[in-house]
């Protein structure tokens, strides 16, 4: 259970951080960091410490924060996917094949993005535009080209 709460700890950290890092006021506050290193150059001569400390600075803060930036987009994709399989799921004339295909491999992926791309083509040569081609009639007319034949 603490293992739990640590984990709700450090979540509720990342959100923090990477909410206020969006924020006008912290790269305002980066800007003006940066401006005080410009000005303190001649008052340090540009020494090569001068220059190492926005270096390590910058570094640290970069380092950090590509790790925060990621749990954030790791958790608005899995919660983007839920409401796409919502959709899915909840949608009579949708294809179920579709949920949960973000654990396909790239090869996968990339044969079902061959498959849409059949169906958009398809779709462009209708003269009536509001003609619909789902994954299951294109199954059902027994196009060779369906992914899951």
């Amino acid at each position: 259970m603490k293992k739990t709460n640590n984990k709700n700890h450090f979540e509720n950290f990342a959100n923090k951080i990477t909410h206020i890092t969006g924020t006008s006021g912290a790269f305002l506050t980066a800007f003006a960091i940066i401006l005080v290193w410009i000005i303190t150059g001649p008052i340090f001569k540009f020494s090569d410490t001068w220059q190492l400390v926005i270096n390590t600075g910058t570094t640290i803060i970069t380092f950090l924060m590509v790790f925060l930036i990621q749990k954030s987009q790791n958790k608005d994709s899995k919660s983007i996917q839920l409401k796409l399989n919502e959709l899915i799921a909840s949608s009579e004339k949708a294809s179920n094949r579709m949920v949960a295909i973000e654990d396909l491999t790239e090869a996968e992926l990339d044969h079902l993005h061959q498959f849409y791309k059949h169906l958009a083509d398809k779709a462009r040569r209708e003269k009536n535009i509001r003609q619909s081609h789902s994954i299951q009639k294109i199954n059902n007319d027994g196009d060779a080209s369906h992914p899951h034949k």
